[in-house]
C-alpha cells in the first residue's frame, strides 16, 4: 500500500521556517485505515512561544491525541507549524486552543484533544485542555503521561 504524497509541499524538501503560525503550511495525507477507530498521538515536549506582554519565552509540553477520519496530519508540517510559535506572542490558552482548532479544522477527525502543560510563569503553572467533544465509544484513550505541576506546597 502506498500513500499519495503528490500534494505535499514540504515532505522531502528543504523548508524555510515560517515566522508566524498563520504563515505555516499544515498538510494532510489520506488515512489508509479510515474505517478503523484508533488513536494517534503527537508529543512536543519542547514547545516554545513568547509572552505577548513581556516578550519572554514560555515553555510547554504539548500532547495532541486524535482519532483520524479520512485524513492524517503530515508530521513534518506539524513539526514546522509547532516551531512557528517560537517567535509568536500569545497567552498559553490561546496557543493551546488555536493549535487544536487548526488541526481539527484541517483533518475533521473523529475526535481530537490537546493538552498544553505549561511550565510556571510568575510562580503559577498553567495547564490548558481542549477537545472536539466526547471521545468515540470504544476508543482506547491512554493517559497523556504528563504529570500536573507539583511544587513544594
Amino acid at each position: 500500500m502506498t500513500t499519495d504524497t503528490s500534494g505535499l509541499s514540504q515532505l522531502g524538501q528543504h523548508t524555510v521556517q515560517p515566522t508566524t503560525p498563520e504563515e505555516a503550511v499544515l498538510e494532510r495525507v489520506p488515512n489508509p485505515h479510515n474505517d478503523t477507530l484508533y488513536l494517534a498521538r503527537f508529543t512536543a515536549p519542547e514547545f516554545t512561544s513568547l509572552c505577548p506582554v513581556t516578550g519572554q519565552p514560555d515553555f510547554a509540553h504539548i500532547v495532541i491525541d486524535y482519532a483520524p477520519g479520512e485524513w492524517l496530519v503530515e508530521s513534518k508540517s506539524l513539526k514546522i507549524y509547532l516551531t512557528s510559535f517560537r517567535n509568536h506572542g500569545a497567552f498559553h490558552e490561546d496557543c493551546t486552543v488555536a493549535i487544536g482548532k487548526r488541526i481539527a479544522d484541517l483533518l475533521q477527525p473523529k475526535w481530537l484533544r490537546i493538552g498544553g502543560y505549561w511550565y510556571p510563569r510568575g510562580g503559577i503553572p498553567i495547564d490548558v485542555f481542549w477537545q472536539t467533544g466526547s471521545a468515540p465509544e470504544g476508543l482506547w484513550l491512554p493517559d497523556q503521561g504528563v504529570p500536573t505541576y507539583r511544587g513544594r506546597g
